[in-house]
Order: C-alpha cells, then structure tokens, then sequence
C-alpha cells in the first residue's frame, strides 16, 4: 500500500530532491517573470473592464472619463514600481514588505502588513482563476453554466503543479504567459492595420444603449470615479510579489529583481493602455448586469472586455479570436501562481519568526513550501465557493490588502534611508543615491496612502468591509500565536548550571490485558530498564477473565508480581489513572513508568480494530506530572517491515515442533526468569 501511495506521489509530484541541489531551482530572468508576474499582467484581462463597469452605473456618458481614469492608474504604477525596485535592492532575503516594515517600524506593523498580504494572496488565486472561468465561459456556455467546479478544478491543478517546485512550474508557465503578451500585441498590430485601411471595429455590444442605475452628480459623482480608479488600481496587484520571491532568482538576486520589475511595468502598462485604448476605439459597453443593455435580447451572455475587443478586431469567432481569449483565460489562471510563490516564501518566514505554525517553515520534497502551497490552495478554493466565483463580488474585496501593504511599506523604506543618511562615513555620492531613493519611496507613500483612502471609501460597503474586519482578526492570531511559542520556549528552557534533578525511585507498571507476546515483550522491556520497583497491573473489568489471567500468570510463574485493580463500573481507563496519581502522592519525587503493549498493524482499517483503549489511556497519562509512558510495540504480520521476524520465529519453531506463537512466548519467558 505504501509503495503504491509513493509511486503516486512521485509520478504527480516528481521524484525527491535533496537539500543541496536548491541551487537548480533558482529562476533566470526569462522564467522569473511569468513565474512573480503573471498576476500584474493579466490585470489588464479585467482593470479595463472593471473601470468600465463602475462607470456604466452612471450611463453611457460616463465612458469618456475612462481615458484619464487609466492614466491615472499608469501613474501609480509607475510610481509604485520605481519604489519598489528600491526595496528587492535594500531587502534582497525575501521578506518583501513584512521585512521592510519589520525592519523600521516595528514587529507589530510587521505582522499587520503580513495579514494584509496573506488575505491579498487568498484573493490573487480566487479572482484570477474566476476571472479566468468568466473569460472561458464568453465562448464557451458549458463552462460559464459549471464555473464553481471550473474554477475548483483549476485550483487543483495548479496546486499541484506548484508543488512540483518553482523551476518546474515557472517552465510550465512561461509559454502561457508570453503567449498572452504576444496574443495581445497581434491584436493591438491587427486593429491599427484595419483601422488604418478605413475599416470600422465595433464591439457587440456597442448597438446597446446603458442604463443608468441612478444620476451622479455632485459628491455622488466624484465617489463614482473614486470607485472606478479603484477598481482600476487591481492592475497593480501582483507588483509586490517580486519583493517576496527575491531568493528564488539566480544571483545577482536584488539586480536580476530590479530587472525584472522594470520588464514587468513596461509590458503591464502597455497591455493596459493597449486594452483600454481598444476597448474606447470598439465601443464596447461593459456592464455587470445584461439587463443594463438597453434594447439588449433576455438571453444575451455578458461577455468580457477582452472577449468583446478580440471579435471586433479579428471577426465574431475566429482562430484568432478565440487565441486571445484562451491566451487570457490561461494567464489569469496562472495569475495565481504569483501567489503560490509569495504566500509559501512568506509564510515560511512568519513560522521562523514564530508568528504562523512551524509547518510552514520547512520545506518538501521538491524543494517547495508544500504546506504553505496546500493552506493557500484551500482557503481560496473557500473563496470560490462562498462567492460562486463571482469577479464582481471578489473584486471589492481586493487591493485593500495590497496598498495597506503598499503604504506601510514606503513609510518604512523612507525611515530606511532616513536612518542610513545618518551614517558619518557616507560619501557624497552614496548621500546622493540616498536622497534620490527616499524621494522616490516618499513620493510612493503619498500615491499609495492616497489610493488607499480612496480605496477604502470608495469599497467599504461594496465587500471592502470584509478584508478590514479579516486583517485584525489574522493579526491577533499570528500575535496569539507567537505568545504560545515564547510561552513555551521560557518553559522549556534548560538552566544555567545544567543541573537535572534526579527522581528517588523509578516505579515500573506493566498493563496486562492478557498474557501474550506483547506483554511478555513488555516485561522484558520494562525488566531491561532495572526500575526500583517492577509490577504488572491489570484492571478487572470481568471476574471471569481476570481469574483466568491470574491462573494462567501462576501456571507461568513469571517473576513479576501481578497486581489487580478492581473496577465496579466496567472502566478501564480512570482505575489506572487513579493508581498512579495514588502513587505520585505517596512519593511525590519518586518517577512511575507506564509500559502500554501495543500492535503495529499494517492496513488503516486494523487501526479501527485495536489500541483504541491504550491510545486514551496514554492521552490521558501524558496530562500526569511524573509519569512517563512508554510504548512498547509489537508487529503483527500485517505490518510493513515484520515479514522476516515472523519467518525466522516460524523457521525456529518447526524445527522444534511446536507453534510459532508458543516458541517465541517461551523465549520471551525464559529471558525474564534469566535476568532474575
């Protein structure tokens, strides 16, 4: 059974690497940027669209704000990615922005900017793979009818694949998202070819009017671009996760990081710009309703943004239409690896630092933080499911995380060089370089607190809510946790002059339920031990059974006295329990030793059928001060690794004549009356 569960294991996940080839796993350039930015650079697959949505609200007029709106998103994000490129240089560990923030303003705004990152990775898988099912499920119905278990499948499989290692994975995933830059780049080439020939591209849904669910005006009005810039903004999301994953570079880590977040904004701002360009110039009418169409027929399907722009450039359905829309639905599928990259590195770092379980700490197999991959996999696949993979449901729950993140993190880049420009020994040119990255990373703390805001008001009662009331929560219980390990660790800590009290006396108890093989073994073991005190105890659930034992313990005459515990109610546990708590009051420096017979059993259902009563028993002793338990095995022939024991007692005994069982009882005796 074992074999097989391993050769499954190993033909899913790949075979066993050792710890010292960590080195083939880091990431070049080339592999790096699919593998921590695929999530910026399938935002445009919905920024632009959900721009568009939030301005819909207002009617069809409300469009032409669409441009500056998205200008003002490229703004940010340039901003953003100059200030980061400051911290991969500064914190090239992996720690990213929990680094930096722990760093220079303290642990506790550590962990508050750990519990936004966490919720924002959860919300990274589960609203790019739902926005990666609604893409799929413009063409294709059968997939927009199941979207739920679409989107569960696809979690899985990225799971999995994820778990295989980051070099293997970020190879898988490369070709998927260069296909997409370069699906979109065709259609961007195509359109400027068509419109330059005098060709008219028009969206499907541009023939439909948009009605408006109410008239925006006034403070209204500015809430409602407030909300679309927001909304915009997603496509910054994913610009942190290279601060994360700087040790999975190759070396030079923090330049071969810069590089790539500099790659990384051209191609995501030219993307971006690109789509929301197409979408103005196609005239599509995106809305989060089909029923907003005005003149719109009932079973209308609400296709995407990128689906809408890819029919009016390349035909309704044709090979290239759908390269696009599959090149999209497949990146925004492996958007989510941005996060099985960043949240397992994170994690792990928060269980060295005791402020997540120690799980999350070590590596698998492959070399991956498997635990931290199969914690993310789970709780965004909860997502999916209370959500019904909904975008414009999980959407307003996202980057509320990421620029609380964002802002934290340029305050504690600025206090960085604040504290190193007062270092005596700076040249002037190192004071220069200095000044020059605290603006950058200052002017990011104004854009990024800026968006938070906006962010805030603008999302609070549309879902944003949630993630404010989930951070604080995620706090106290990394906090909570971090309390038990000191808690713990003050207990266990040894004393300076390495001194051990010893107990007075070791009084020894061997649990008797019959007399076999395993409580032979136990006798023996126990005798081996030389405690000051040896006896056999056995509970007397059943008069007729316990006088049968203490027949057949004198016909053996074994040398270990027998002492029988009576038990009116039929209890087996709470006797023994109460001897030995007897015991511990009458010499309470004295050290009693419990010695449970147990089997090793080879198939889960034989578990099922035995050492139930000794597992309670041992739980409820382990709970005891000045008891040890003490397991003493014995493996039935089911057991993996007993084969050749019971071949060689069986070869004894045919040579002697008698039944394998009795010869090896009458050795096991024999041994006990020797060391008498």
């Amino acid at each position: 059974m074992a074999a097989t569960s391993d050769f499954a294991k190993r033909l899913l996940f790949g075979r066993k690497l050792r710890s010292d080839r960590l080195g083939e796993t880091l990431l070049p350039k080339r592999i790096a940027l699919p593998v921590f930015a695929s999530d910026a650079l399938s935002s445009v697959s919905y920024a632009t669209q959900e721009i568009l949505i939030v301005l819909s609200l207002g009617g069809l007029a409300f469009f032409t704000m669409s441009p500056w709106i998205a200008l003002a998103v490229v703004f940010v994000m340039i901003v953003v990615i100059a200030s980061y490129r400051q911290n991969v240089r500064a914190y090239p560990s992996g720690g990213g922005d929990y680094e930096v923030v722990s760093s220079n303003l303290g642990p506790n705004a550590g962990v508050a900017v750990a519990s936004a990152l966490f919720i924002d990775y959860v919300l990274t898988v589960a609203v790019s793979v739902a926005a990666a099912v609604a893409n799929a499920g413009s063409l294709f119905p059968f997939i927009a009818e199941h979207k739920v278990l679409v989107a569960i499948l696809v979690i899985v499989g990225l799971t999995v694949m994820n778990l295989r290692g980051v070099r293997e994975s970020g190879t898988l995933f490369a070709v998927p998202t260069y296909a997409f830059i370069a699906a979109i780049a065709l259609m961007v080439i195509w359109a400027g070819v068509r419109l330059a020939n005098g060709a008219e591209l028009q969206a499907a849904s541009a023939q439909y009017d948009i009605a408006a669910e109410a008239e925006f005006t006034g403070l209204a009005l500015v809430f409602l671009v407030a909300r679309a810039f927001s909304s915009g903004c997603t496509a910054l999301t994913g610009v942190e996760a290279i601060s994360n994953g700087v040790p999975a570079f190759r070396k030079p880590k923090s330049a071969n990081a810069a590089a790539t977040l500099l790659m990384l904004g051209v191609i995501a701002i030219t993307l971006f710009l690109s789509v929301t360009a197409l979408a103005l110039v196609t005239d599509v009418h995106a809305v989060d309703d089909p029923e907003q169409l005005v003149g719109a027929p009932e079973d209308i399907a609400n296709q995407t943004v990128i689906a809408q722009v890819a029919q009016a450039v390349f035909g309704d359905v044709g090979v290239l239409t759908l390269l696009v829309v599959i090149a999209a639905a497949l990146i925004l599928m492996l958007a989510a690896n941005t996060a099985f990259n960043g949240f397992p590195v994170l994690g792990s770092i928060l269980a060295r630092d005791g402020y997540l379980p120690r799980q999350l700490h070590t590596r698998g197999d492959r070399l991956a933080f498997s635990n931290g991959i199969i914690v993310l996999a789970l709780l965004a696949i909860l997502l999916i499911y209370v959500f019904d993979a909904q975008v414009s449901r999980l959407i307003q729950l996202y980057i509320v995380g990421v620029f609380f993140s964002f802002t934290l993190s340029q305050t504690g880049m600025v206090r960085h060089w604040t504290r190193l420009l007062k270092t005596p020994q700076l040249s002037a040119a190192e004071r220069r370089t200095m000044h020059r990255n605290r603006i950058i990373n200052g002017t990011g703390l104004v854009i990024t607190g800026t968006v938070l805001v906006i962010v805030l008001l603008s999302k609070f009662t549309h879902g944003a809510w949630i993630v404010v009331v989930a951070m604080p929560i995620l706090y106290g219980i990394m906090k909570a946790i971090r309390r038990h390990y000191d808690t713990v660790s003050d207990e266990l800590s040894a004393p300076d002059d390495n001194k051990v009290t010893l107990p007075s006396r070791v009084h020894a108890i061997v649990l008797v339920s019959r007399v076999h093989q395993p409580t032979l073994r136990a006798l023996a073991y126990a005798r081996a031990s030389r405690p000051d005190q040896l006896e056999a105890l056995v509970v007397d659930v059943d008069h007729a059974d316990t006088r049968a034992l203490i027949d057949d313990w004198n016909r053996r005459d074994l040398p270990v006295r027998l002492r029988v515990l009576d038990s009116p109610f039929r209890e087996v546990t709470r006797p023994i329990l109460d001897y030995v708590k007897e015991l511990r009051r009458q010499s309470p420096r004295d050290l009693v030793t419990v010695y449970v017979p147990e089997y090793v059993v080879g198939h889960w259902w034989e578990t099922l059928l035995h050492n139930q009563s000794a597992l309670r028993l041992k739980t409820r002793l382990r709970f005891t001060p000045g008891v040890m338990v003490v397991s003493v095995p014995w493996q039935l022939r089911s057991s993996e690794g007993a084969a050749e024991e019971p071949l060689r007692n069986s070869a004894g005994a045919v040579r002697r004549g008698e039944p394998p069982s009795a010869s090896a009882e009458r050795e096991v005796a024999e041994d006990i009356r020797r060391q008498v």
